[in-house]
């Protein structure tokens, strides 16, 4: 049986793993073998920092509204426990971006909070 021409498959294969390595250092953009183990690292990284990015986000969220909540006398848990009792439904994506460009509002929400508290 006559041998299949593979080289067509191997050396598309070899041009899709070397664009995907482009901007990579020295051999991790040259040679196939390394540029294969990079971008499978890559790819795998990626995969777990879009996981991650999602955590980091909401602890820089919670880290402003408590920044700013402190600055008007409440704790963070206090703030959304308030909220929460004055059946204000806003996300911490929300309230983060609230707090850095609206002190108004930030304060009546602070406000409401506290009454709700008490």
């Amino acid at each position: 049986m006559p041998k299949a021409p593979r080289a067509k498959a191997a050396h598309r294969r070899h041009k899709r793993i070397l664009k995907a390595a482009k901007g990579f250092q020295g051999a991790r953009s040259k040679l196939f073998k390394t540029a294969q183990e990079a971008v499978q690292r890559s790819q795998q990284n990626a995969t777990i920092h879009r996981k991650t990015r999602k955590r980091d986000f909401r602890r820089l969220w919670i880290l402003r509204i408590n920044a700013a909540a402190r600055m008007r006398g409440l704790t963070y848990n206090r703030f959304i426990e308030g909220l929460r009792k004055a059946g204000i439904q806003v996300d911490r994506k929300m309230l983060a971006d609230i707090a850095v460009t609206d002190a108004a509002a930030f304060d009546q929400m602070a406000d409401k909070a506290r009454t709700a508290l008490a």
